[in-house]
C-alpha cells in the first residue's frame, strides 16, 4: 500500500531521514560494483554528516526514555496485551543501556578516518570526488569487490547502536494509532491537530494502483493533505478534481 508520511517535529524529521539512509546503505553495501561502493561511501558519508551536526545519542536516548516512560504507564490498563507490552519495554530498556555505553561521540572512529574526511571534503563540490581528484579512493575502489564490502561493513557498524534505536522508535510511532478512514473532496482534506496532544506524525495510505499521490502540509495546530495528479509534462502537477478515499493516521505517542 502506499504511504506518504510527514513529520510534525525536527526530532523526527532527522530520524526518518537517517533511517532512509540506512535502508539505501543496505542496500547498496553489498554491492560488488564500483557504483556500488561508490553510492554506499556516499550514503554513508550523509549519516555521519547528520550525526555530527547534532548530538544524535543525546536526542536518541530522551526520545527512547520518553517512549519508555508514556508506555510504562500503560502495565496497569487491563485492556493493554501486557506480554507485547512487556517485549517491548524490554527492547527499550535494552536500546537506552546500548546507548549509554556508546563511549564519546557516535562514529567518532569514522569522523576521525583520514581516507574518509579526504571524500568527505570533496564530495560537497559536484563532481570532486573524481579518480584524479581523490587517488587514493581510486585505488580503494579498484580493490577486490569483498575488501570493499568488508571496509564498508566495519563502517557501518560503527552506527549499528542508532540504526536499530531508530527502528524501534520509528515502528512505535507508526504503530501508536490506528488509521480512520477519510475521503478528501475534489482532492483535498483539513484538520485541526489537539497541541495537547504528542503527535508525531502524518500517515496518508493510499489503495494501490491509485492515479494520484498525496502531498501532507502540516503545522501545529492542523494540517492539509491535496491528492495530485502526476503530469508527465514540465507543468506542475494539479489537484485532482475527483473525491479520494484513504487511511489517515495521526500517529501520537
Amino acid at each position: 500500500m502506499p504511504v506518504y508520511e510527514q513529520p510534525l517535529n525536527e526530532r523526527v524529521r532527522t530520524l526518518m531521514r537517517l533511517d532512509v539512509l540506512f535502508s539505501q546503505l543496505n542496500n547498496s553495501i553489498h554491492g560488488e560494483s564500483e557504483w556500488d561502493s561508490r553510492n554506499s561511501i556516499h550514503t554513508l558519508l550523509d549519516i555521519l554528516n547528520i550525526v555530527t551536526r547534532m548530538d544524535i545519542k543525546k536526542e536518541i536516548i530522551k526520545e527512547l526514555e520518553r517512549h519508555s516512560s508514556y508506555l510504562a504507564k500503560l502495565e496497569s490498563n487491563p485492556n493493554i496485551n501486557q506480554s507485547t507490552l512487556g517485549e517491548v519495554l524490554n527492547d527499550l530498556d535494552l536500546q537506552i543501556d546500548r546507548m549509554h555505553t556508546l563511549n564519546g561521540q557516535v562514529a567518532q572512529r569514522l569522523r576521525e578516518n583520514d581516507f574518509l574526511s579526504s571524500i568527505r571534503q570533496r564530495a560537497t563540490i559536484p563532481g570532486g570526488a573524481c579518480h584524479f581528484d581523490l587517488p587514493g579512493y581510486h585505488y580503494w575502489l579498484m580493490q577486490p569487490a569483498q575488501k570493499r564490502i568488508t571496509d564498508l561493513q566495519d563502517w557501518m557498524n560503527e552506527f549499528a547502536p542508532i540504526k536499530s534505536s531508530i527502528s524501534l522508535i520509528l515502528r512505535l510511532i507508526r504503530e501508536s494509532t490506528m488509521p480512520t478512514r477519510e475521503i478528501a473532496e475534489a482532492g483535498f482534506f483539513q484538520s485541526s491537530l489537539d497541541s495537547s496532544i504528542p503527535y508525531q506524525l502524518i500517515r496518508v495510505t493510499i489503495s494501490p494502483g491509485s492515479n494520484h499521490y498525496a502531498e501532507i502540509s502540516a503545522g501545529k495546530h492542523r494540517f492539509t493533505v491535496r491528492f495530485l495528479d502526476p503530469d508527465s509534462s514540465d507543468q506542475r502537477p494539479a489537484q485532482t478534481s475527483e473525491d479520494v478515499e484513504f487511511d489517515l493516521t495521526c500517529c501520537a505517542i
